[in-house]
């Protein structure tokens, strides 16, 4: 009875005014479990407001404290009102044993939503940040990913993966558009600090995008006390390079990803060249065999990171392929059941600027997206002369992109080859059929498939 309809047997043996307490605040909290399920189901951003907030968070694990504790009180107290000393001997141990695993049973699952909810709580305090929500920038928020590349000898963590996710406010329809780390002589966003001090662009000896930031480390008296000079310095390096407007930035640790991997049961990929993991003279060397492969976050990381057989564009390019099939593979029942090691990778791999108030919104942006193709774009060779970019042709495929995505432009547009510029620029022009370098297809010469299309899946 207690188990069915808490309180019930308190009110037909015991103190019927337990009973009844038990039984309203029974009936009140399944009313609201119902609910919250119906609201949630027809709009989930309700849900995801919920688990967004600290405050709420905190109600509801302190909400499953209480009612664990409570209903392992009724238990006990039904099994007394049974009278067991009253039983026979094998009886009586019967009933204690089926008594005992009942409450622990109800009481231990309740304790675990409180710690699952904790751990979440956690993850949102800390992970997430209190700064300032921006709005929208002509109906999409554009975000700027970077794998933050920290090993022996290097200062801080070093951006050498940045990409731009360009967010339909409404649909979730998402462009990607990657920077090359070696990207020289680009401007930066118009009154920026960068700005100020180099007005002709970035075109010292020796500086590229992926250098921004150790600048910025060297000069971060010059930011006005910014705990983040050098993601400060690149945000505005990317601004002036694509024109678009940053919302957001996250930072993740290459290095803490393959945890993130691992978390989620690892990924599937399709492997059409035999990609090397590790070094050749270190112990776990191996090859990735050519197929499609689950992989742990070790050999996900390497098939992302890879250079050796290849170069930095096709490296670009199966990083892509990783970032499409985590958007596909990761759903919210493998989220669930694998909450508190996705949790605890989280919170060690990543760093943004996402105030915890938009998570709801991005949150149901990223469910959107998992159902949409992710168009891709990378301004690197041919397309893109990375040591004498034309800016201006940057800006014009950004805007195609974004136009395409958005169903203003054809998407066969994406298609036709731009003409060579006397800058060094040439057209974005589609990979010879069967050609493929460094397990991407395509090659240098005529582009990587991954760098730019409309369909990134296919093209991995």
């Amino acid at each position: 009875m207690t188990l069915v309809l808490p309180g019930s047997a308190q009110l037909v043996a015991g103190n019927k005014r337990v009973g009844r307490l038990a039984l309203r605040v029974w009936a009140t909290l399944l009313a609201l479990a119902v609910l919250l399920a119906l609201v949630g189901y027809l709009w989930n951003g309700l849900v995801f407001r919920i688990g967004s907030s600290v405050s709420a968070l905190g109600m509801v694990q302190m909400l499953l404290l209480v009612v664990a504790v409570g209903w392992a009180g009724l238990f006990v107290d039904a099994w007394r009102l049974g009278q067991p000393l009253t039983l026979p001997q094998n009886q009586r141990l019967a009933m204690v044993g089926v008594n005992g695993v009942l409450c622990f049973s109800v009481a231990g699952t309740l304790l675990f939503g409180a710690h699952m909810v904790s751990v979440h709580r956690d993850l949102v305090a800390t992970m997430f940040g209190d700064g300032s929500v921006t709005s929208a920038n002509d109906g999409r928020y554009n975000v700027l990913l970077m794998g933050g590349d920290s090993g022996d000898g290097r200062w801080g963590l070093r951006p050498d993966s940045l990409t731009v996710a360009s967010i339909d406010a409404e649909t979730g329809r998402t462009v990607l558009f990657g920077l090359p780390r070696n990207l020289a002589n680009f401007p930066f966003r118009e009154g920026s600090v960068m700005d100020e001090q180099f007005p002709d662009g970035f075109n010292c000896e020796g500086c590229y995008l992926n250098g921004v930031s150790t600048w910025a480390g060297d000069n971060v008296d010059l930011f006005g006390g910014s705990q983040t000079p050098g993601i400060d310095a690149t945000v505005s390096a990317v601004e002036g390079i694509t024109g678009l407007e940053i919302n957001y930035w996250a930072l993740a640790n290459l290095q803490g990803f393959k945890d993130l991997v691992d978390a989620v049961g690892g990924v599937t990929l399709d492997v059409r060249d035999r990609i090397p993991v590790g070094l050749p003279h270190e112990a776990h060397f191996h090859y990735i065999e050519p197929g499609r492969k689950l992989l742990n976050g070790h050999d996900t990381l390497w098939f992302a990171r890879a250079r050796q057989g290849s170069d930095d564009y096709s490296r670009m390019a199966r990083q892509k392929c990783v970032m499409n099939a985590m958007v596909g593979q990761i759903s919210p029942q493998k989220v669930v059941r694998n909450y508190e090691k996705l949790a605890r990778a989280g919170s060690a791999m990543i760093s943004t600027n996402l105030p915890a108030g938009e998570l709801d919104r991005f949150m149901g942006l990223a469910l959107k997206a998992r159902g949409q193709k992710l168009a891709t774009v990378s301004f690197v060779p041919p397309m893109v002369n990375t040591g004498n970019p034309d800016i201006d042709l940057i800006h014009g495929r950004v805007e195609a992109a974004i136009d395409r995505a958005e169903g203003k432009a054809p998407a066969s547009s994406a298609q036709k080859k731009e003409p060579a510029t006397s800058g060094g620029s040439a057209g974005a022009g589609q990979p010879a059929p069967g050609a493929m370098t460094g397990g991407s297809l395509g090659s240098l010469k005529e582009g990587y498939a991954a760098n730019d299309t409309e369909d990134l899946g296919a093209s991995c």
